[in-house]
């Protein structure tokens, strides 16, 4: 059992759940080049989202984290959740704080786990407690554009197939939506253009340890889709799709 606490309640666990053990052992590094990141993970703005930043502890020792951001939906020009997933949802709660709009929903933006614990249900507990820490604030819904982790086994498949493909329990292929819902969690539809990555070919070498020979889509380790490479405009692009998922609290 994880014990579980807000960045609020413990702040002195901000710099361990950004140290290098913590962070080299959950994303490729090229995943760390989102610019959007910035408007939430940037110091002076995780500051507003202290109460979203939760932290799991095994024996006192930071094992997990798991960050979400409340946000607008529903309002003018925001019918739907975002096509642009990650990204656009992040733009939204930093465009809500500007214009001072009450959020009327929450997003989870990561569940992240030290390799050793996973597979042993940690990563719903963090699911659970995040929901509860939403509900406990007034909210009654929790999205989440999620990252299949298995996704990236098969980057050539479009995510729309993905995602359809079940077991024959009915439920989702794919072990972290399964476990959303499995939670309760329902799929409203494919984040197209979740997270986008752009670097020269030199950024994309230093990111991938790949030597770029010919211009042309790559399957790079960790990617959910090819990185489209130019060599003529120096430009490697990378759009990940996601899924948004709804947790109704």
């Amino acid at each position: 059992m994880l014990d579980i606490v807000t960045l609020r309640e413990r702040p002195e666990l901000r710099a361990a759940i950004f140290a290098n053990a913590m962070q080299a052992s959950l994303w490729p590094e090229f995943m760390r080049h989102d610019p959007v990141a910035d408007l939430y993970f940037a110091e002076a703005a995780l500051d507003r989202y202290l109460d979203f930043v939760l932290v799991g502890l095994d024996g006192g020792e930071v094992v997990a984290r798991a960050f979400s951001v409340p946000f607008c939906l529903g309002i003018e020009g925001r019918g739907e959740l975002p096509d642009a997933g990650w990204d656009g949802v992040i733009r939204w709660a930093h465009e809500d704080h500007l214009a001072g709009h009450t959020p009327n929903a929450v997003s989870a933006l990561e569940i992240s786990l030290l390799p050793g614990l996973r597979g042993g249900g940690h990563s719903r507990a963090m699911l659970t407690a995040m929901k509860q820490n939403a509900r406990a604030r007034g909210f009654a819904d929790l999205y989440a554009p999620l990252r299949p982790n298995q996704k990236h086994l098969q980057p050539h498949v479009a995510m729309s197939e993905y995602i359809a493909r079940k077991r024959d329990d009915g439920l989702p292929a794919d072990a972290w939506l399964r476990t959303h819902v499995r939670d309760g969690g329902r799929i409203v539809k494919v984040a197209p253009c979740s997270m986008t990555i752009v670097g020269t070919i030199a950024d994309w070498s230093r990111w991938t340890g790949v030597k770029f020979a010919a211009s042309g889509p790559y399957a790079i380790e960790g990617a959910l889709t090819p990185v489209t490479v130019s060599l003529e405009h120096d430009c490697g692009v990378y759009v990940e799709p996601n899924v948004w998922v709804h947790h109704p609290l």
